[in-house]
């Protein structure tokens, strides 16, 4: 479905993505996992296209995407929920909803968008004539995920979606990730919390200082002890 190829991509002088090739295919949940300043965000900023690769190519069912403009990528179908929630905080949990789906030209189909992103988070429902400022973390991060649902994402990019939350709220984020995924979605996962990551995805890769220095099946890197000790806060 996503393929990066090679991709080479600077800050100015710094070295940000060094030859980095990974894989997203389509129903699967991919997760992306490394430290802070690891590249992690660096690649979604590629596949979003707000970085632009120096080197390497990216592709999309087939189509090169390569240095394509932002609004471009959405239209393709690739929707990001940005690290940090990044809600409007002075609109009510609706108009942020209805943000989200500036792309469909159909109403009812907008309305149906909605209807879906209440039942993976009916707190939302409840909160719909809120401001969204006024919603706790948690509700925040909800609200990120539903506002990128409502623009029908064929891929869905996921920035740090446990970041700052409570343990069972964190729990809540990711059954309703791997539910999203089961109705069809294919996720791409950028975590710090790797076993609850590693938990719901079929695929992994780790990142380090720019570079892809492992992937493989989830499970399989999950139970690595060596990998388990180095990444993964295992003894």
């Amino acid at each position: 479905m996503l393929k990066l190829e090679k991709v080479d991509a600077y800050y100015g002088y710094i070295h940000a993505l060094k030859n980095v090739s990974l894989e997203i295919k389509e129903g699967n949940i991919v997760t992306l996992l490394g430290a802070n300043g690891a590249g992690k965000t660096s690649i979604l900023k590629v596949i979003s296209g707000l970085l632009k690769p120096q080197q390497g190519n990216v592709s999309f069912n087939g189509k090169d995407l390569t240095g394509q403009s932002p609004d471009k990528v959405v239209k393709q179908g690739i929707i990001q929920s940005p690290e940090g929630r990044q809600v409007f905080p002075e609109l009510t949990v609706k108009e942020n909803l209805q943000i989200g789906a500036y792309t469909q030209k159909n109403r009812s189909e907008a309305n149906q968008s909605m209807e879906k992103v209440f039942h993976y988070f009916p707190r939302l429902k409840e909160r719909e004539k809120q401001d969204a400022g006024t919603l706790s973390g948690g509700e925040q991060q909800m609200l990120a995920i539903g506002r990128a649902l409502m623009a029908k994402p064929k891929l869905l990019l996921l920035d740090e979606p446990s970041l700052g939350l409570a343990p069972l709220i964190v729990k809540d984020i990711f059954s309703i990730i791997k539910e999203i995924n089961g109705q069809g979605t294919t996720v791409f996962l950028v975590e710090q919390n790797a076993n609850q990551a590693l938990s719901i995805s079929h695929y992994a890769y780790i990142l380090e200082t720019g570079k892809v220095i492992h992937h493989g099946p989830a499970a399989e890197i999950k139970n690595d002890s060596k990998i388990k000790q180095a990444y993964l806060g295992g003894h």
